[in-house]
């Protein structure tokens, strides 16, 4: 009996693991053939958790962050047996090979499998991304398909099934309460028209595929954060656009960057020839080199590409409009399944590709990198930063560069060189101190510096998909230069934290601290005080105390006025500079040597405004997100949100500043009445900040100062009395692309002329350089302040069509206008575009708590 027994518990035993070991498949696990329903975020990450216990030795999860909502972020790596075995070992001796390891030298002879890495479902609603992930996994390990042991053989595998759940579930959620039993595919069913803000974005509603390089938001920082410690040699990005288009994918469209190298131009093709394979012999349509190219930085397959990786972009028609079937224009309707099956094929098509070449794959990722820290890419071998009076402006670009592995040290000694300015746009005499930042070409990173920070972008193609202009030092307001010296920083010390030391132990408490006025972070120190309910003066002058000057805008808290905060008057300001990382400068008195004094009427005092942004399907969801990230995050400052269509019979009496983002439906709520309300309400003393596109809802209205530029009479008469050619009315419709862009400056860079007297320009010593994004031609304001405005010659960096810079010369960007007790400010540019425009967060923060007081 007792050997029955352990006959039957060794049986058992056996059973448990064979049942522990089953490969199941995903429509077992969720209860629904895949591509019946739409998947939450939950239920992806629980089957790809079932998976890992069950094949342990070939999938580990890579659990990296979560979101603002609460959900988790989690990779997987699939590999071989054996290759899970050393994993660690691949990891760093990788990482070892390329610079950017923990060892000071690594064997480049150790041989290793190539790393690659596909990312589904960035953009919420394109939600097909996570449903293929799940059959991808489960195919990666069936031990009878024979490409998949190929490619687990060859390579290690990185999956991650949901790049942004947030806006994943939004999607999801809405489409699964919308669809019934049978899904319906005419376009006009209501399962098709997602509501605003749609499930695109994340959180805060910015687009995570433009945010690679900035990593505003918390899912890229953690996301990039893994990624860097893997740097895999291939990325590959699902997504998903119109219904109406079949599938894109590799090679892409031009422009390519002039970076990129021989090598990852190829495997664009090759790419393409394994795609072809798989698309051809299921008869799917599909096409290439056409919409999505390889330029602008901050893409899913740009920003890989430039860190060494064959970075590439798969789009697949469908989107959120799509649902689950969709009826289109030639009478076919698409279903979710079919969707699904052409991600899953690219995907294989993908780690196919890669598996066929393995060494070839690692030697020249391995090049790309031996050449960026022996024979760097382009003119400028090293840049200098000077960062005297700058600290918030250097503290945010070390936070982006430590974000991109980017080095950088201190000059650590005082020399005399040439190098390009970028303020001045020439060569000229460099004195540079020693601590001034110093970033050295010399390094691993090195391909993307350049890119960041090149003053001008080659262009091989006008016809681009994104902005066409980023460099760091117009975006951050730096005093930079580019030196075709090779300079070796010295050892950057760690930052320190913040303390006002300079104020006195012991002893009578300072008449006043002061703050100059400079970047975000002075903003971010203000609203702190603010919000405290502490009062602030500001200084509309330049004065001059103890032998230093201080530029108007400077920050003036004195106790006067105070009082009844008693010794937290002094604890509050002293703990948010800590906070803040800010320089506070105390002042015995309140007498100056030159300017006002402390008291004087030109010292005035600022407000603690109560703000509403406009929200609604009226507004932009990135201009709004990034108004509401802005306060939220940055500046930690309370914000009402206020639905637009709720804003006509909305009373304002409890909000000091109302803002107005970008928005194309304002038609919707903007007629006689409500514009009536709205100027009433500025005239009571409030302050309308309207921004970008929403503008043009205020041209020739009255009482409204904005206007569009007239011409001449006399040009009109000339205009009127020529006869043009019969050559110039030809048109070939082939060229319809290329004459639209003629009207359009898709993201290029304007130095502005400002008015540095205004508090609307406050604390900009270095100039401000714009992201131009649309020609509005408006003229100057005749009744009301011209703030910051474009000559004839201001064009600095990216593309504008030839029409578009004619209609840029002598054009407003931005004014105020004084309207009874209140004001109303036009801003025509975004200076809080994708949060990485850094330099415009101080123009914002002037309009919020500076304009009006």
């Amino acid at each position: 009996m007792k050997r029955l027994f352990l006959v039957g518990l060794c049986l058992l035993t056996t059973f448990i693991s064979l049942a522990q070991n089953t490969l199941q498949h995903p429509d077992q696990f969720l209860g629904y053939p895949v591509g019946k329903r739409f998947t939450p975020h939950h239920r992806v990450l629980a089957y790809a958790e079932a998976v890992a216990k069950n094949f342990s030795s070939r999938v580990k999860l890579l659990p990296y962050g979560t979101t603002y909502e609460g959900r988790q972020l989690m990779a997987l790596v699939v590999a071989s047996e054996k290759n899970m075995n050393r994993l660690e070992e691949i990891r760093t001796t990788h990482l070892n090979q390329i610079g950017l390891g923990t060892a000071t030298s690594s064997s480049n002879n150790t041989a290793l499998p190539p790393i690659a890495w596909l990312s589904y479902n960035v953009h919420g609603n394109e939600a097909i991304s996570s449903e293929a992930f799940m059959l991808v996994l489960h195919d990666l390990l069936d031990p009878t398909n024979a490409v998949s042991q190929k490619i687990l053989a060859n390579t290690v595998v990185i999956l991650d099934p949901g790049l942004n759940p947030d806006g994943h579930d939004r999607y999801v959620n809405w489409y699964n309460q919308m669809s019934g039993m049978t899904p319906d595919p005419s376009p006009l069913a209501r399962e098709h028209s997602e509501p605003w803000p749609s499930g695109r974005y994340t959180h805060y509603l910015f687009d995570p595929n433009r945010d690679w390089a900035w990593q505003t938001q918390e899912i890229t920082q953690q996301r990039m954060a893994l990624y860097q410690q893997w740097m895999p040699h291939l990325h590959a990005d699902f997504h998903e656009m119109g219904p109406e288009s079949p599938y894109y994918f590799a090679p892409s469209a031009k422009p390519y960057h002039e970076d990129i190298t021989p090598w990852q131009r190829e495997f664009q093709q090759i790419i393409g020839q394994y795609s072809t394979r798989y698309f051809d012999k299921n008869g799917w349509l599909y096409f290439t080199r056409e919409n999505f190219d390889l330029f602008y930085p901050s893409y899913g397959d740009t920003w890989p590409t430039y860190n060494g990786a064959i970075g590439m972009t798969f789009e697949q028609g469908g989107g959120g409009r799509a649902g689950l079937a969709y009826q289109k224009n030639d009478g076919d309707t698409l279903t979710l399944r079919e969707r699904i099956d052409h991600h899953y094929a690219a995907s294989f098509a993908t780690l196919e590709s890669v598996a066929d070449r393995p060494a070839d794959v690692v030697k020249n990722f391995n090049s790309f990198f031996q050449k960026a820290q022996n024979s760097p890419v382009g003119e400028f071998k090293s840049y200098v930063i000077k960062t005297a009076n700058d600290e918030g402006r250097i503290k945010a670009l070390r936070k982006l560069l430590d974000n991109n592995l980017i080095r950088y040290g201190l000059a650590g000694k005082s020399q005399k060189l040439t190098g390009f300015s970028y303020q001045s746009q020439k060569n000229e005499p460099v004195t540079v101190e020693s601590n001034d930042l110093v970033i050295s070409a010399y390094q691993p990173k090195s391909t993307l510096l350049k890119i960041l920070f090149e003053p001008q972008s080659s262009l091989e193609d006008s016809v681009t998909y994104d902005i066409t202009s980023w460099s760091i030092p117009y975006a951050y307001g730096l005093k930079a230069y580019g030196v075709r010296d090779r300079l070796n920083p010295a050892p950057h010390p760690a930052a320190a934290a913040a303390s006002p030391t300079n104020l006195p132990a012991n002893g009578p408490k300072p008449y006043a601290y002061l703050v100059r006025w400079q970047s975000a972070q002075d903003v971010q120190f203000l609203a702190g005080l603010l919000k405290n309910k502490v009062r602030v003066r500001v200084a509309e002058r330049t004065f001059k105390q103890d032998n230093q000057s201080f530029d108007p805008g400077t920050l003036i808290v004195t106790r006067a006025g105070n009082e009844r905060l008693g010794e937290r008057f002094h604890q509050i300001v002293q703990q948010e500079a800590v906070k803040r990382g800010i320089r506070l400068i105390p002042a015995t008195t309140g007498f100056v040597a030159e300017g006002a004094d402390f008291g004087s009427g030109s010292v005035f005092s600022l407000k603690n405004p109560r703000v509403a942004v406009i929200a609604g399907d009226v507004t932009t969801p990135t201009s709004l997100g990034e108004v509401w990230h802005y306060f939220d995050q940055d500046l930690e400052y309370p914000l009402t949100l206020i639905d637009g269509n709720a804003l006509p019979g909305s009373s304002l009496a409890g909000i000091d500043v109302l803002i107005m983002p970008q928005g194309y439906n304002y038609g919707k709520i903007m007629n006689d009445r409500t514009l009536a309300k709205l100027k009433d309400w500025v005239q009571a003393g409030g302050k309308l900040i309207v921004m970008e596109r929403a503008t043009g809802f205020f041209v020739d209205k009255p009482d409204f100062g904005l206007k569009r530029k007239d011409e001449k009479p006399e040009a009109k008469r000339e205009k009127s009395d020529k006869k043009p050619e019969v050559e110039e009315t030809l048109r070939q419709y082939g060229e319809r692309e290329r004459e639209a862009i003629s009207e359009e400056t898709p993201g290029s860079v304007y130095r502005v002329d400002l008015d540095r007297t205004h508090p609307l320009a406050f604390g900009y010593t270095n100039g401000y350089n714009a992201l131009v994004q649309n020609v509005y031609d408006y003229d100057f304001l005749r009744d009301g302040w011209n703030v910051g405005y474009l000559r004839k010659d201001n064009y600095l960096a990216g593309f504008v069509g030839r029409s578009a810079k004619a209609k840029l010369n002598n054009t407003l960007l931005y004014g105020v206008q004084d309207l009874g007790k209140g004001s109303v400010v036009y801003i025509m540019d975004d200076p809080l575009f994708r949060g990485f425009w850094y330099n415009g967060k101080l123009l914002f923060g002037n309009a919020v708590f500076m304009v009006g007081n």
